[in-house]
C-alpha cells in the first residue's frame, strides 16, 4: 500500500525537504517537496496527497493558514514539523485540525514511524470497511465513520478531523466506560501530553450543548474520559 501513498513535504529549508523525502522514500512512499506554501496549495488543488508534512515558518504564508486549507479536504493527514516548540503553538496547531506535531530538531526514523501510524488510522477511516458501514447514534447525534461526519437530529452536521474521529470512535465503542489517555492514544507516538485534551475540547465544542459543562463526554479526573450516553449501532 505504501507505494500508492503520496506525501507532500512543505519546508523552506531544502535540506529538511531532502532529508524527510529521502527517509520516506526508503520506506516506499511517494513524495513531493515544496519550499513555499503557495506552491504546495497549488499542488493540493491539482492532486490531493494522503499526508502533508509542513513547517509553520514558510516564507510566503503562515503555515497555520495552510493547515486551515488542508482541513477543508477530508481524509488528508496533517503533520506539523516546526521549530516552534511552545505550548501555545502546539495547541493552536492541533486546535486547527493538525493530526500530529513534531518539533525540530527531529529524529527522521521517529517521523516515519509517526507518519506510518497516522496513515494507518487514515486507512482504517476510509469508506468501504465493514466498521465504516455502521453508523453510531448517541445523544442527539449520529456519527458516520465512513465520512467522519456528525449529524444532529435536526439536520446540522460537523466534519471531524481524522484524529478527532479516532478519539470519538474509541469512546463510542466503549460507552459508559472510563478510557485512559493511553487507551485513547492507541498506537500513536505522541509525547505531547495535552494532545488528547485539545482534541477532546474540539469534539466537545461540536457536540455538547454547553462545552464548559459537558454532559456527553465527561472527564474523570485522574483516570481519563467517559462517554456518558448509550450508543446504538446501525446494522
Amino acid at each position: 500500500m505504501k507505494q500508492n501513498r503520496l506525501i507532500y513535504v512543505v519546508d523552506d529549508e531544502t535540506d529538511i525537504c531532502s532529508l524527510v523525502c529521502e527517509e520516506l522514500q526508503r520506506f516506499g512512499y511517494e513524495t513531493r517537496a515544496f519550499t513555499t506554501g503557495s506552491r504546495a496549495a497549488r499542488a493540493i488543488r491539482e492532486r490531493l496527497p494522503n499526508l502533508c508534512i509542513l513547517d509553520l515558518g514558510l516564507p510566503d504564508m503562515d503555515g497555520l493558514e495552510l493547515v486551515r486549507q488542508l482541513c477543508a479536504h477530508q481524509g488528508i493527514g496533517i503533520m506539523i514539523l516546526s521549530g516552534r516548540d511552545s505550548t501555545p503553538d502546539r495547541v493552536l496547531g492541533l486546535e486547527l485540525g493538525a493530526d500530529d506535531y513534531i518539533t525540530k530538531p527531529f529524529e527522521p526514523r521517529e517521523l516515519v514511524a509517526r507518519a506510518n501510524s497516522l496513515l494507518r488510522r487514515l486507512e482504517q477511516a476510509e469508506p468501504g470497511g465493514s466498521d465504516n458501514r455502521r453508523q453510531a447514534s448517541f445523544a442527539d447525534w449520529t456519527f458516520d465513520p465512513g465520512t467522519l461526519t456528525l449529524t444532529r437530529s435536526g439536520g446540522a452536521s460537523e466534519v471531524l478531523s481524522t484524529a478527532e474521529a479516532q478519539l470519538l470512535s474509541c469512546l463510542l465503542r466503549a460507552p459508559k466506560q472510563i478510557l485512559s489517555r493511553e487507551q485513547l492514544l492507541g498506537d500513536r507516538v505522541d509525547p505531547f501530553d495535552r494532545s488528547i485534551d485539545v482534541r477532546m475540547s474540539r469534539i466537545r465544542k461540536k457536540i455538547e450543548p454547553d462545552p464548559k459543562n459537558p454532559s456527553i463526554i465527561k472527564t474523570i479526573y485522574g483516570a481519563g474520559y467517559m462517554l456518558a450516553t448509550d450508543v446504538r449501532w446501525s446494522s
